[in-house]
């Protein structure tokens, strides 16, 4: 117990872990669980981009798709490493679920993970078309860049490391998204498209932030694993989307 007790402050304090042998039972539950989410929402983003690469319009944008595809899967594979180094089987992980599968487009599932998987809701839905599919990247690659601020510092530091690997790759998907959503965004038809896609994600993508007033977030952020709250996160997202389609008329 006293071993415990000091590791508990040391992590308050903002120490690190560097090794599974020095990690304490519910540091790792939840560690494990942060890994899971990020895993599992990769796996399931590097599908749905995969089945959008058809629905490009053009070589440049299939390059883009293919390369967040594949960039996605690799990412989720760093992660499963950690996660592997707590004894997870990784083949057997990547495995267990159909990442591909979706919900009926209008299903509001709001922040409740479904599916048996611990993907984050917004990758449940389904793209429909080349402007959504743009949409959506763009909207969830601003909060994916929001949510690295946190990543990059948890208390885990090999876990850390990885992320700070990942974080310049995830930034350069949604300056791909963006690349994207100017090219859509100079016809009329394009931003009509878009206006409805933004419409759909929009709610989606903010639901990703989790619970205002989080009672697991004082826990979290003891343990090293959260320091800003959903509500700050949040509302960087939305600053973000404002500066991003307010200049397109799309805000």
């Amino acid at each position: 117990m006293t071993d415990t007790m000091n590791i508990d402050d040391y992590l308050a304090q903002g120490g690190v872990l560097t090794s599974p042998g020095n990690v304490p039972a519910r540091y790792r539950g939840e560690l494990l669980r942060l890994m899971a989410s990020f895993v599992d929402s990769e796996l399931a983003a590097s599908a749905g981009f995969a089945a959008a690469i058809n629905l490009a319009p053009g070589i440049k944008e299939r390059i883009a798709a293919s390369r967040i595809t594949l960039e996605k899967a690799d990412h989720a594979e760093r992660v499963l490493g950690v996660m592997a180094d707590f004894g997870t089987d990784a083949a057997r992980y990547q495995r267990q679920h159909d990442w591909a599968a979706r919900v009926a487009r209008d299903a509001d599932l709001g922040t409740t993970r479904t599916g048996g998987d611990m993907r984050l809701s917004v990758f449940h839905y389904p793209i429909t078309g080349w402007a959504d599919a743009v949409a959506m990247n763009v909207l969830m690659g601003l909060a994916t860049g929001v949510q690295m601020t946190e990543l990059t510092r948890v208390s885990y530091a090999p876990l850390a490391e990885v992320f700070r690997e990942i974080a310049p790759r995830e930034a350069r998907h949604a300056e791909l998204g963006i690349e994207g959503l100017d090219r859509l965004a100079a016809t009329a038809e394009g931003r009509d498209q878009l206006r409805a896609s933004l419409a759909y994600w929009q709610p989606r993508v903010a639901a990703t932030f989790g619970l205002a007033a989080s009672p697991r977030h004082a826990l979290l952020a003891r343990m090293g694993l959260r320091h800003q709250t959903n509500e700050a996160l949040l509302a960087r997202w939305q600053t973000l989307v404002a500066e991003t389609l307010g200049p397109l008329g799309l805000a």
